[in-house]
């Protein structure tokens, strides 16, 4: 949630941009004020199918929100947050909107007792609804720091289309949870997606859930231990029965309170979580207000030194005069840091383009040569999971690099004002929720029955012609047309034709399996693309929008110093000991709003 004193001292330093006429450090205020606005802190909730996801959320907020059932299972993202009344309410995201514009939601309210209907795999199998997410609302304690929990599907696991949408929707959220039950250790998609969290995400934490379930529970939380020191993930892990949690709210009892587990992270939600968002608002709210101390305390400092001595003003001048002239560069089209800003996006889309492709490339062959090796027909189930897992794994690797990658150029671009001003990175928001929601999971090919008729048939036909051949050839001899030996070359050509036709048969399983996949990594590259690309487009426009707002206040600043050196070097001897006066006084009321600003990051 926001903190108090962050949001009035930036509304402190919005009255101070009124008083001394700077509208354009107002600007940067202004979206430090709207982001303390939200008080969101969101946590997503991840995990394999059929982990306890759902039931987790419900125990957390003591309610039955997610719907539970043992033939259910989420089938669209569904946030759980705070609000004084009870409320579902559809989100979708409709398609066809230009290339990295911002989408248009369409929100639609429904009852709560239908959420099961949109929300579950048995009410919308697939999402056939196109539904973006649905938001719970409801008043619980928990949730009125502004933590919103996000319930997310878990169908194929995290190695599917839904595994690389949870993993694109990681930059957005400050914290994730990763649900394993108590039956396996971690599996290694579990472990990778662990790995590549830890990355985008501030916070990630591990739940065990079903304890109450599996007596071992403690050593497969110890072997779990041990996979995330071995993978180098630092996470802590909750063991927890959303079973008894709920069991104990509706009947008091605090022993199965207690023994649910729930309090150690219901303390890493608030405490890690909440409290790390309070601290992010924090810092960056004071490093904003810094920022605009500094620029508005850059006049007053200017004209103090012209006045204070005389001899050296015309030289401070001419050099803020240079600084000016440098700030005015960086706000023409042609700057520099709009060429590396709009070069480094046009590389970064191409590279990113072409990891994709190399990695989906490498999964083809590797795809190719599993069905070269066996019968399609007997190893497809298999082979369609396996195929998604590497599908997934590849696009989120791209993904993270994607992430990493536009970073970087943000860091590239802020070098140019290095001389100029205090160039802090924006808070880029590379939001690819939507990666590859669009795709159809892999077709299976209809292959031509090859029952006990069809083997019949293709027998008879192929002996046919060997008993007419060598019944043909032996009746030379003297015998008949239906001899031992027409007949043994006739059971032996039918066999033989049997098992052409199933080689046959084979290759073009194999065949048409190969089509299906290549179609399906063309698909998966044509969509994941485009998101890729609409991501990279907002994270140009973040950018763009960041630095041309700081080269302009560079730019006025330096005017205004300018202005009030040159104003000092004219002033009459009478006027000057007041005006330095003056200026102190001013100088120090902008002082004592920085000294709130360094003093914010200390607060507890």
């Amino acid at each position: 949630m926001a903190v108090p004193a962050a949001v009035q001292l930036v509304d402190l330093a919005l009255k101070a941009t009124t008083a001394y006429e700077r509208p354009d450090l107002a600007v940067r205020l202004q979206a430090t004020r709207a982001r303390l606005a939200d008080p969101n802190v969101r946590v997503l909730i991840v995990g394999e199918f059929k982990q306890g996801k759902s039931q987790l959320v419900n125990a957390l907020v003591n309610a039955p929100v997610c719907p539970v059932d043992d033939d259910i299972s989420t089938a669209v993202p569904t946030e759980v947050r705070f609000a004084e009344t009870t409320t579902v309410t559809l989100v979708k995201v409709p398609p066809g909107a230009q290339e990295g514009a911002e989408p248009v939601e369409e929100r639609t309210v429904v009852e709560t007792s239908r959420l099961a209907d949109f929300v579950s795999e048995a009410g919308n199998p697939e999402n056939r609804a196109g539904l973006h997410h649905a938001e719970v609302t409801l008043p619980r304690k928990l949730l009125q720091s502004g933590l919103v929990l996000v319930d997310t599907p878990g169908v194929g696991g995290l190695g599917s289309a839904h595994g690389a949408a949870t993993m694109a929707a990681l930059p957005t959220a400050d914290a994730v949870v990763l649900v394993s039950d108590a039956a396996q250790e971690y599996t290694a998609p579990e472990i990778d997606f662990l790995r590549s969290a830890t990355g985008l995400c501030p916070n990630v934490g591990c739940v065990v859930t079903k304890t109450d379930l599996y007596p071992h529970w403690r050593k497969i939380v110890e072997l779990d231990k041990g996979h995330l020191q071995r993978a180098g993930v630092e996470a802590e892990i909750y063991p927890v029965s959303s079973a008894l949690r709920l069991a104990g709210a509706e009947t008091g009892d605090a022993e199965l309170m207690s023994e649910s587990g729930f309090a150690p992270l219901v303390g890493f939600l608030l405490r890690k979580v909440v409290a790390r968002a309070d601290d992010l608002d924090r810092r960056s709210t004071s490093q904003d207000v810094r920022a605009v101390a500094e620029q508005l305390s850059a006049q007053f400092t200017a004209e103090l030194a012209a006045l204070e001595d005389p001899g050296k003003a015309e030289a401070l001048v001419e050099e803020l005069t240079r600084a000016k002239a440098r700030a005015d560069d960086l706000r023409q089209r042609s700057a520099r840091w709009q060429i590396t800003l709009n070069d480094g996006v046009a590389d970064l889309i191409s590279d990113i383009e072409y990891d994709l492709r190399d990695r989906l490339r490498a999964v083809t062959r590797e795809a190719e040569q599993l069905l070269d090796d066996a019968d399609p027909a007997d190893i497809w189930d298999q082979f369609a999971q396996w195929f998604h897992q590497q599908v997934s794994q590849a696009t989120s690797a791209n993904y993270v690099w994607t992430a990493q990658r536009a970073r970087w150029l943000a860091e590239q671009v802020s070098e140019h004002f290095a001389e100029g001003a205090d160039a802090a990175l924006p808070e880029i928001h590379i939001d690819g929720s939507r990666l590859g929601g669009s795709v159809q999971a892999l077709e299976q090919p209809e292959g031509e029955k090859f029952g006990l008729g069809q083997k019949l048939f293709v027998g008879m036909r192929g002996g046919y012609g060997g008993l007419l051949m060598i019944g043909l050839a032996t009746s030379f001899a003297g015998l008949a047309l239906l001899n031992p030996f027409s007949i043994a070359a006739g059971l032996l050509f039918g066999g033989k034709t049997v098992r052409d036709e199933r080689r046959r048969l084979r290759e073009r399983r194999r065949a048409e399996a190969k089509t299906a996949v290549r179609r399906h990594i063309d698909e998966v590259t044509f969509q994941v693309g485009k998101d890729s690309r609409d991501t990279l487009r907002r994270a140009q426009r973040q950018l763009r929008d960041h630095f041309t707002v700081l080269a302009e206040e560079l730019s006025v600043s330096l005017a205004t110093s300018v202005s009030a050196a040159q104003s000092a070097v004219s002033s009459d001897v009478s006027g000057r000991q007041k005006r330095i006066e003056d200026l102190k006084a001013e100088i120090t009321r902008v002082e004592s709003l920085a000294k709130r600003a360094r003093a914010l990051v200390d607060e507890k």
